[in-house]
């Protein structure tokens, strides 16, 4: 959404990925819309705009939260993670990506930064959960390609990375 002609802009500022970042906005620019379009963060995609698919997924302050339903003033102060945070400090990829990519936990990708997002505070919050519990866990995202049996199997596998230490 762009800023309508005499719209007021307010200085939203907030912790993204570990980063402090500011930039201009309207009141009722949507969170998804400034990751995305003024802070240059495209891994949070926008599907639904409904708050019913889960794409736009990030963690607030830890918690999932769907982008496209909160407007970003309401983030300012705020710690974000998108997708793009959720890689170790040495760019490689997190148990919960990496067990995604083992167990060919998507297919075309569009959902991915919302599941990704989600089970990280999943395992965080349930480090072992049974198959009920991933799949109840991750029942607030949608994805049209993989039918979902791969992407529980990335979660339980997640699980065993984040149980090993991520040694492997």
């Amino acid at each position: 959404m762009s800023r309508q002609p005499g719209e007021e802009t307010f200085e939203v500022a907030m912790t993204v990925n570990g980063v402090y970042r500011s930039a201009p906005a309207p009141a009722r620019r949507l969170l998804s819309d400034f990751l995305r379009h003024d802070l240059r963060l495209t891994g949070t995609h926008v599907g639904c705009e409904h708050g019913v698919c889960g794409c736009c997924t990030i963690l607030l302050d830890g918690e999932p939260a769907r982008s496209c339903l909160t407007f970003a003033v309401t983030a300012a102060g705020h710690d974000i993670t998108t997708v793009e945070g959720l890689a170790e400090p040495d760019g490689s990829l997190s148990p919960v990506q990496r067990a995604f990519q083992e167990c060919h936990g998507l297919q075309c990708g569009f959902c991915t930064p919302g599941f990704l997002c989600t089970v990280t505070a999943l395992l965080r919050d349930n480090p072992l959960p049974s198959q009920d519990e991933a799949i109840e866990g991750i029942s607030g995202n949608l994805c049209r390609c993989t039918g979902y049996q791969n992407i529980v199997k990335s979660v339980h596998r997640a699980a065993e990375l984040i149980a090993e230490g991520d040694d492997s």
